[in-house]
């Protein structure tokens, strides 16, 4: 039974409300940085308005970068790392969709061992076998190109342990129907199994799209032409000013623009992406 406490539901949306500003507060200063000259933050007094250069300021990383910091234009880091996230998020989904299928609807030697072998994986993170990695993407001659970005990064534990927890959740009538209806194998992966996995697979795609979006380390080590940085390698180039005063209006502008592409991929999939993470009955 659900009472109607009028001083409970103030104080969960006063207590909501303090959270947002807290979360929306850094991004709203980041964006007044941006707006305003170079030294306006470094005089002790941080302007809380809107200043006269988010014009020019946006529309010289947009356009041409800050070549001094090395930085090339934003819309062509931002380009990169889109292509990264995009080709990590759809790769780890496929790859681990189909491992999770193997594992759960067929029935051969080594069937378990090969999950745990995936599944002990999980304690390998890039950084661990960073040096191995690294070599051979340079053997194989996929440094400075989109391969080299994306191919080290595809595979994923995590999501074949979540699809293999849901398709044991699904009913095994469904795969003896199909069976009876003369369906193959991939028919009721691609007519079943599926459609039921939209949920889980717009979840994943938002976590792994923020997973590629962010990734530093690696393109550090990857990338040394222009061409192929990311919008985090650009921030960190135009946070590297030894010899000169941070330009904050450029970074926070480069900043700014970083988080649009995420912000857009969670409201889009908003409603999938809380269903995928909540939904227990399929």
């Amino acid at each position: 039974m659900v009472e109607n406490r009028p001083f409970l539901n103030i104080l969960t949306h006063l207590v909501l409300i303090l959270g947002v500003l807290v979360v929306a507060f850094p991004v709203y200063v980041a964006f007044i940085a941006s707006t305003h000259e170079p030294g306006a933050f470094v005089r002790g007094v941080m302007p809380l308005l809107p200043g006269e250069n988010m014009w020019a300021t946006y529309s010289q990383m947009l356009g041409s970068g800050w070549q001094v910091a090395g930085a090339p234009p934003v819309w062509l880091m931002l380009a990169n790392s889109t292509i990264m996230a995009l080709t990590i998020a759809i790769g780890k989904i496929a790859i681990s969709i189909l491992s999770a299928f193997a594992i759960v609807y067929f029935r051969f030697p080594f069937r378990m061992l090969a999950f745990w072998i995936i599944f002990i994986t999980l304690m390998l993170p890039v950084e661990v076998r960073i040096i191995p990695t690294y070599a051979v993407v340079a053997d194989l001659g996929m440094l400075n190109s989109y391969a080299g970005l994306t191919l080290p990064l595809i595979a994923s534990a995590t999501a074949t342990f979540l699809f293999r927890q849901f398709f044991m959740t699904v009913p095994e009538e469904l795969m003896e129907a199909s069976r009876v209806d003369g369906a193959g194998p991939m028919k009721f992966f691609k007519d079943i199994l599926l459609p039921v996995s939209i949920t889980n697979i717009a979840a994943l795609f938002v976590i792994m799209f923020i997973y590629g979006w962010v990734q530093y380390l690696w393109p550090l080590l990857v990338t040394t032409d222009e061409d192929f940085y990311t919008i985090v390698l650009g921030i960190k180039r135009l946070m590297a000013s030894s010899d000169r005063v941070p330009a904050w209006n450029l970074i926070m502008a480069t900043v700014t623009l970083a988080m649009v592409p995420p912000v857009l991929v969670v409201l889009l999939m908003q409603k999938l992406f809380v269903k995928g993470l909540t939904e227990t009955e399929k």
